[in-house]
């Protein structure tokens, strides 16, 4: 045996070894997900083809690889390629969610601190918890980096919320009420989100707020404050859940706005009512509607499914025809737009991966201090918002063009 061979020696040999293969059964992880998220995405197009019978969606190749820096180091990655230029243009096309386009790195601290804050995790554990996802990125931050952070972040939210908006105008708001159920002082406590588009079709954030259940007060606050600060032109829609809150100011504070109920909370709802055995047909059903591409056909897949629920189902068809005014609303703005304004998706998105714990944390942090980290966490998230589809005519919806079935509808001539 070569005596020269320390045991420290096999040791980091082992280690080496191991994270070799961390490194090696990560990339082929993150390769196979892109593989099974584009394979899915032709699979659902692939009833799509044009008038020669060929697909409107097909695999194309891989792009160049690129590395993709993680605590264990760089991953190259050969991401797959995805010819859908065909499709209609108000079907929105491939964009990856497991890999971003300019992704090259992990989440940066200034997603994760804000993420780690509203899970629950102590600012003690911050370093321990970066890390561990970040690797040699977490070097050089300590308690003190992190707390002076925290605090720039705070004046920064503070600003924000005092800017003025004399001179901005949003075509659509997104608005709903998130629930964290942890660092809130009063656990019947939400965090109230709106989110704009404005008149170049791009999203952003345009309020954040705590209120009480959603209550009609607490959005009446929120609204009343943007317009103390010169928001004073009515968006053209707004996008929202059952919330009867939200609608009740919107109808005081901007009442020529329209109504548009979303259609994913719309469909949990009445699946909600239904049988498991029956909840993938009904789906299908309710799918139909707002993928309809008139209103005519939209109601007319709504009517079928009164009559085939109204007897047995009384609850679920209840739920549905409550909405039936606001539901369709859509069809009365441009077809690229549809696929934007008929959900919340914009702000469910964002805060999929913070909402909906059931355990509240001990030691709520302050307020303030919780608002920030939304804040921050939302102006992260907003980096990677795509503009609208079909943006270049948000100015003729602002305008009060009229659109019939997504269609411009034509003037008559003088």
């Amino acid at each position: 045996m070569d005596k020269s061979i320390t045991a420290e020696g096999v040791r980091e040999e082992t280690w080496s070894v191991l994270e070799a293969l961390a490194r090696e059964g990560a990339r082929k992880l993150l390769q196979q997900a892109l593989e099974n998220e584009v394979a899915e995405y032709i699979e659902a197009h692939a009833a799509k083809r044009d008038e020669n019978g060929r697909r409107l969606a097909v695999r194309n190749g891989t792009m160049p690889e690129r590395n993709i820096l993680t605590g264990l180091g760089p991953l190259a990655i050969r991401q797959p390629r995805v010819d859908d230029r065909k499709l209609k243009e108000q079907e929105e096309r491939f964009s990856s969610q497991v890999l971003p386009r300019y992704l090259r790195r992990v989440p940066s601290v200034d997603n994760l601190i804000p993420v780690l804050y509203l899970k629950g995790i102590s600012s003690k554990e911050f370093l321990k918890a970066l890390s561990s996802i970040l690797g040699e990125q977490a070097k050089g931050l300590s308690a003190t980096n992190i707390v002076r952070l925290k605090k720039g972040w705070e004046q920064e939210y503070k600003g924000w919320i005092l800017r003025d908006l004399s001179e901005k105008e949003y075509v659509y708001i997104w608005a709903d009420g998130v629930y964290f159920n942890i660092r809130l002082e009063d656990e019947r406590s939400c965090i109230l989100v709106i989110i704009g588009c404005n008149v170049n079709g791009e999203k952003e954030l345009l309020a954040i707020s705590d209120g009480y259940r959603e209550s009609e007060l607490s959005w009446l606050e929120m609204l009343r404050d943007l317009k103390a600060r010169g928001l004073r032109i009515s968006p053209k829609l707004a996008i929202g859940d059952g919330s009867l809150g939200f609608w009740a100011a919107l109808s005081k504070e901007f009442p020529k706005t329209k109504w548009q109920r979303c259609w994913v909370h719309k469909t949990a709802n009445v699946l909600d009512k239904l049988p498991k055995g029956l909840q993938g047909k009904a789906k299908s059903k309710i799918h139909e509607m707002y993928m309809a591409e008139t209103k005519e056909n939209a109601l007319k897949a709504y009517r079928h499914f009164l009559d085939v629920y109204s007897d047995k189902f009384p609850k679920a068809v209840g739920c549905l025809k409550k909405d039936e005014e606001v539901l369709f609303s859509f069809y009365d703005f441009p077809a690229a737009h549809w696929i934007h304004i008929r959900t919340t998706n914009p702000i469910e998105s964002t805060f999929s991966t913070v909402r909906l714990r059931t355990v509240k944390t001990k030691g709520c942090g302050s307020r303030v201090a919780t608002l920030t980290m939304v804040f921050k966490l939302v102006m992260e998230a907003q980096k990677t918002w795509r503009r609208l589809t079909g943006s270049s005519i948000v100015p003729m919806v602002l305008s009060g063009k009229k659109f019939v079935n997504g269609i411009l509808e034509e003037e008559d001539a003088a």
